[in-house]
């Protein structure tokens, strides 16, 4: 016998809720469309933990007495203040919001740490660069001196340049700060400048290095005078990595700055290279080649535009890589199954991390891991994800040490998600749909047929038509109750987007006869109740979808026991988990007899019934 204890009252409870229904799990809700055979949903729930403590009378001011600052341990007591602490001083910045500007600045080295490994579009993650906070009535130049003592730049040599959101959703420096501007409070220029409710101030810090590497002034601007950034793509290696800026006559020609930008990339001086203007990614990808005999201002180039350029290819190379230029590669980045900011390292990604682990300790490498709350980055050199991810064998690399310093290991940290793990599919066996099997990298553009065929290249599988595979429904958490039909959904895109949200978990079934032939059969399972035994044995049949239930019947007495030859079978549909009798006057139609369906409706709705 089971008593629940709820206050001061004690009730009996049976077995099956004390012991099944007091610790989480899942609950199976009822049918949404009851009278069908569908399977319900079933969602994870919560159930209260506590417990009544009784204490003698006698013990009352032993157990129950006040906790003095003595009886706390010094640990954490020391725990308690601090996070005392970091409330308060969450209070007052919250409490003083709305004094304060908090001012984003970008560096050239913030691009060069980004671009290639955080991002691949645009110049720069503004949440990833240095912040300030300052107050609203501070004068610019004031703020400038802030940043010489914070990043070691003296005023003189600071130019700084708003930034300008353009119509195709591209995020730009627009042009630089006037002296009139920078007389102002941050506050105004805070306003002026961003129109939206935030309070953010986004800045790029321009500084020019001279041949010592040291500061110099900025040069003076004229209008002719146009910035631009530039990419370098390499296509053996598949990198894409931010190599400099330069200022260029907007009457002057690409091919005027060539030997500069071959420079720039470490190529020799002669190298031919192709230009290639970087102009949108959303909704698709936007990358044109540059003429490099027209002017810069005939090719609408303007302050803040991405130019990417690479060697000129080769005869014969395009088959060599698998992205041969700069707009082939930017396409692929952008339709990857890829989540292209960090994600929150979850409990169902932990197999594949160790895969990964696992295959790099086959290989001899040693795996340099690094955690945050809540996420885990990696240590993986861009030559060993290059060749993991073309499947390439690694060959033998050093790694730094565990005893390196942290901010060495941050150097060379590459977030795991971004070089890998993050850009795949995972896959699930319809039979285990708990646990996911193996992961593929791909396209979201990749049509059906892509997908089945490699899902059984995977598997091992000669014949791709016999994969079955079906979505994931991201509310429940389980399958969909309806598999993808043979050529369906046109892309990859399609099959993982669940009302407005995008799973990234597919589930597959290996048939036995491949799914065009299995989509014009129609299977049933049915339970064959035999007079003289007990048990009860399922048959699978699958027919034509025209065949009668005579069809069923004739093919179901070549697979069971008779009593006799002549042995009538009846066939029952299960209806909502139970089985109706059949009235005597059905049962005895004559042959100009029809049974109809009818409907018994009233005015209260919910009492209608067929």
């Amino acid at each position: 016998m089971k008593f629940k204890f709820d206050d001061e009252r004690v009730t009996k409870e049976d077995v099956k809720r004390a012991l099944e229904e007091q610790y989480g799990g899942e609950e199976e809700l009822p049918p949404a469309n009851p009278g069908f055979n569908n399977s319900p949903f079933k969602f994870t729930k919560y159930s209260n933990a506590y417990m009544l403590v009784y204490i003698r009378e006698s013990d009352k001011e032993k157990i129950i007495c006040n906790v003095d600052e003595k009886d706390i341990a010094e640990h954490l007591r020391i725990r308690l203040k601090k996070e005392q602490e970091e409330k308060e001083q969450k209070r007052k910045e919250k409490a003083e919001a709305h004094l304060y500007t908090i001012i984003k600045v970008a560096r050239n080295e913030d691009l060069l740490e980004q671009i290639g490994r955080d991002i691949y579009f645009d110049l720069v993650d503004h949440d990833k660069v240095h912040s300030f906070r300052i107050q609203k009535q501070i004068s610019f130049n004031l703020f400038k001196e802030e940043v010489a003592k914070e990043l070691g730049i003296p005023v003189q040599f600071q130019r700084f340049w708003l930034w300008a959101k353009r119509q195709n959703h591209t995020y730009r420096p627009n042009r630089p700060l006037t002296p009139q501007e920078e007389a102002q409070s941050v506050g105004q220029l805070r306003e002026v400048s961003n129109k939206a409710n935030n309070a953010e101030l986004k800045l790029f810090l321009e500084v020019e290095l001279g041949q010592d590497l040291q500061p110099v002034p900025p040069p003076e601007r004229t209008k002719e005078d146009i910035l631009l950034f530039f990419k370098l793509y390499d296509p053996s290696k598949e990198e894409l990595r931010y190599v400099g800026r330069l200022f260029v006559k907007g009457s002057g020609k690409p091919v005027e700055i060539l030997p500069k930008l071959n420079e720039m990339a470490g190529f020799s001086a002669d190298e031919e290279i192709e230009l290639y203007e970087e102009i949108k990614f959303e909704p698709t990808i936007m990358c044109e080649r540059i003429d490099k005999k027209v002017t810069f201002r005939a090719s609408q180039l303007e302050d803040g535009d991405i130019v990417c350029f690479q060697k000129s290819p080769q005869v014969g190379s395009s088959d060599q890589c698998r992205y041969p230029d700069v707009p082939s590669f930017l396409d692929y980045v952008h339709n990857r199954q890829v989540q292209s900011e960090p994600l929150q390292f979850r409990d169902q990604d932990f197999h594949v991390f160790m895969l990964h682990v696992e295959l790099l300790h086959y290989c001899g490498y040693v795996v340099v891991t690094v955690h945050q709350p809540r996420m885990l980055h990696l240590l993986v050199l861009p030559s060993l994800s290059t060749c993991f991810f073309n499947k390439a064998k690694p060959t033998a690399h050093s790694f730094p040490s565990l005893k390196q310093t942290f901010k060495d290991i941050i150097d060379l940290v590459i977030l795991m998600y971004a070089k890998g793990v993050a850009k795949v599919v995972r896959f699930r066996s319809l039979e285990k749909p708990k646990e996911d099997e193996f992961c593929l990298e791909l396209s979201k553009l990749h049509d059906y047929d892509d997908v089945v065929e490699r899902v059984a290249q995977h598997l091992g599988l000669d014949d791709p038509s016999k994969i079955r595979l079906t979505s994931h429904n991201c509310y429940s958490q389980q399958p969909k109750p309806q598999p993808i039909k043979y050529r369906g959904v046109e892309h990859l895109s399609d099959m993982l987007v669940h009302y407005n949200q995008t799973s990234d978990i597919l589930y597959y079934e290996v048939l036995d006869i491949p799914l065009p032939e299995l989509q014009g059969l129609k299977t049933l399972k049915v339970a064959f109740h035999h007079s003289t035994k007990d048990e009860v044995v399922i048959h699978t049949i699958r027919l034509p979808k025209q065949s009668t239930v005579g069809d069923v019947i004739n093919d179901l007495k070549t697979k069971v026991e008779l009593s006799h030859p002549n042995a009538e079978l009846r066939l029952l549909e299960v209806f909502y988990h139970k089985i109706y009798k059949v009235p005597e006057e059905e049962k005895n139609l004559g042959p100009h007899d029809r049974l109809i369906h009818v409907y018994h409706f009233m005015k209260d709705t919910a009492q209608n019934q067929v």
